[in-house]
């Protein structure tokens, strides 16, 4: 059988964490959170921000913010809108309607990435700041998450 050696790509590796994130902290989580680690090895990287990124993927998230986690990944696999009351960094609370489209980790914070209805745009929700949950039966449009995705090269339009 012949093996790939390509690295994983930025869509793999946060696929990989999310699932991951909401496994907890029993036996099988630890084992795959180390082959995560060992994967990370393997790659080339010199930036500070991507290693503090990469040591956050790769530890627990608290009881109840991975049982949230859970929630959000399972709307983004079913494609349902879910429903977040959330915090702001003023401290704010709001209910948000949110077609979710992945979770990645930018230094030491979770985030959903979705596509929010009352700001009619993309926005970022970091977990500790999400309070609760809502799923929803409310289907949500198709979202490449290639596209909303950190450590991502952006093709430049040339100039004619």
């Amino acid at each position: 059988m012949k093996h790939d050696t390509r690295p994983l790509t930025t869509a793999e590796i946060a696929a990989l964490a999310l699932s991951l994130a909401h496994l907890g902290a029993g036996p099988q989580a630890v084992t795959a959170r180390r082959g995560l680690q060992h994967a990370f090895e393997h790659l080339e990287l010199d930036d500070d921000v991507i290693a503090t990124t990469l040591t956050t993927l790769t530890e627990p998230l608290p009881v109840e913010v991975a049982s949230r986690a859970r929630l959000m990944a399972d709307a983004i696999t079913s494609r349902l809108m879910i429903r977040l009351h959330y915090r702001d960094a003023s401290g704010r609370i709001t209910s948000r309607d949110v077609e979710p489209v992945t979770c990645l980790v930018h230094r030491e914070y979770w985030y959903l990435v979705g596509v929010c209805r009352m700001r009619r745009a993309i926005r970022a929700f970091r977990f500790d700041r999400i309070l609760a949950v809502e799923p929803t039966l409310m289907p949500s449009r198709p979202h490449l998450a290639d596209r909303f995705l950190p450590f991502q090269r952006r093709k430049r339009a040339r100039a004619a």
